[in-house]
């Protein structure tokens, strides 16, 4: 049997802490460790036995989750996971501890119907078993077996034809998860203002994508910003899938849009990579270019295999730049990758592609 990962929940209140443990203990690859109401508990239970991972929430007595991931991440690596709520200041810092070596985030579970819980499960147990194997860690990745997962059929069908009307104008879509966000800022940062228009789904809750957008516009020369229905997607601009929305690619005439939509988890994921790529192969064809970055799991790999079939070119990140090589490794794998670049190449070769 393959070990579980051990859990050490960090949260002041004793609802969360209880429900975090309920929801990982469901899982049969995690073991909650222990808990802890404040870091200097969560101090003295890592001195005992060293966790695989730790969720962190951001505002808590005697010391805030930050600094406590500062300590961690500067003393005795651990893959930390910060546990935060549906506010704007907590987006903005939870965002912030992403680039302090945070791994992932994860949204405050809260109670509501039996479906909203079990797609939250689904989300915190899948975000912990990623933390598990980032790079950060000197461990071998494991390969788990998952539960059926529902495809893009669920959104949206496969094509029933290829013909679709001429155009020249190129478009770029992207799917990342974890270790995406500091990704897409590498990613970026590095490009013109006038780079051809990007779409982007970066597997984030809901209430953080538009914080992630805003911080994201004030590094980069293009324009970024959080999509909304029937935006236009135009060069110099980058368009990211509202967290808790499947987000797909659309065009009228020579225009291409975006489209936002509700429905279940395609690939465990809302929005679902492999959503926007099968929407990138029916209506941009041979004009896209599809780029699939770091991430656990299989998200966008039968979406980029779809775009491939369809006439698009696709660059996935390489492994050693990858914090989980997971969702790469898959697209190259099932064939839909033509080019294997590290990270601080991917946009010089997307431009290439865009000529």
């Amino acid at each position: 049997m393959p070990k579980k990962i051990k859990v050490l929940i960090v949260d002041d209140s004793a609802v969360v802490r209880q429900t975090l443990a309920d929801i990982l203990s469901s899982d049969p690859q995690i073991e909650v460790m222990s808990t802890a109401g404040d870091p200097f508990i969560a101090a003295d239970r890592i001195r005992q036995e060293v966790p695989d991972v730790i969720t962190l929430d951001v505002e808590m007595p005697r010391m805030d989750g930050i600094t406590f991931l500062h300590k961690i991440m500067s003393q005795h690596p651990i893959p930390v996971v910060m546990c935060s709520s549906l506010t704007e200041k907590g987006s903005e810092t939870a965002l912030k501890a992403l680039e302090y070596g945070a791994v992932e985030i994860i949204q405050k579970p809260r109670l509501g119907t039996k479906a909203f819980l079990e797609e939250s499960r689904v989300r915190i147990c899948d975000v912990v078993k990623a933390a598990s194997q980032a790079r950060l860690r000197r461990v071998p990745v494991v390969t788990h077996q998952v539960a059926p997962k529902l495809t893009a059929d669920v959104i949206m069908e496969k094509p029933k034809s290829q013909a679709m009307m001429q155009t020249t104008e190129k478009v770029v879509v992207v799917g990342a998860s974890t270790g995406g966000t500091e990704a897409l800022r590498v990613f970026l940062e590095s490009l013109p203002a006038d780079c051809p228009g990007i779409v982007i789904v970066q597997h984030m809750p809901e209430g953080f994508t538009r914080a992630f957008s805003q911080r994201l516009d004030g590094l980069c020369r293009i324009t970024v910003k959080e999509a909304e229905n029937n935006d236009t997607v135009v060069r110099g601009r980058a368009l990211i899938a509202p967290g808790n929305h499947h987000l797909l690619l659309k065009r009228s005439g020579a225009r291409y849009f975006v489209e936002i939509k509700d429905g279940p988890l395609v690939s465990r994921h809302r929005p679902s990579v492999d959503v926007l790529f099968r929407s990138a192969a029916r209506y941009a064809g041979k004009n896209a270019v599809g780029i699939i970055m770091t991430g656990m799991g299989d998200d966008g790999a039968h979406g980029m295999l779809e775009m491939k079939q369809a006439g698009a070119l696709n660059i996935a990140q390489d492994e050693a730049s990858c914090i989980v090589f997971g969702m790469p490794n898959e697209a190259i794998k099932q064939g839909g990758v033509d080019y294997i670049r590290p990270l601080d190449s991917i946009s010089r070769e997307m431009l290439r592609l865009c000529q």
